[in-house]
């Protein structure tokens, strides 16, 4: 996938809005105003060892744990929470994995919001 490509697949998703509250360096996706995955676009003050494109995703520890275990192409992420969020480099692996773990996160918060709205989701 192609950094477009992620973004119009995440937008894709129920009740899905992003913003860009960290600069214009990335963009955050959320679910009812919770974050569940943040974009890397490039330069700017979140730069880091390298350039490669990624994307921060909230997931379980476990589920995090074994992610990185399994793929070279995730790590934990820079600039969040290390238990939480995974930085995935997204052109290094499968499109469908992206998509799966992209909609995994997704469900993983609509999972943590109220019955009422979760229902929405779910």
């Amino acid at each position: 996938m192609n950094i477009e490509q992620v973004r119009e697949y995440t937008l894709s998703l129920p009740g899905v809005t992003e913003d860009q509250p960290f600069g214009d360096d990335n963009i955050t996706f959320r679910l009812e105003g919770r974050i569940f995955m943040c974009l890397w676009l490039g330069g700017g003050t979140h730069d880091m060892q390298n350039s490669e494109p990624r994307l921060a995703l909230k997931l379980s520890p476990e589920r995090n744990e074994e992610l990185r275990a399994q793929f070279s192409a995730v790590t934990p992420a820079w600039h969040w929470n290390k238990k939480h969020w995974n930085d995935v480099y997204y052109e290094q692996l499968d499109d469908s994995y992206i998509r799966d773990w992209i909609k995994e996160s997704h469900q993983l918060v609509a999972s943590k919001l109220p019955k009422l709205v979760r229902q929405k989701y779910i």
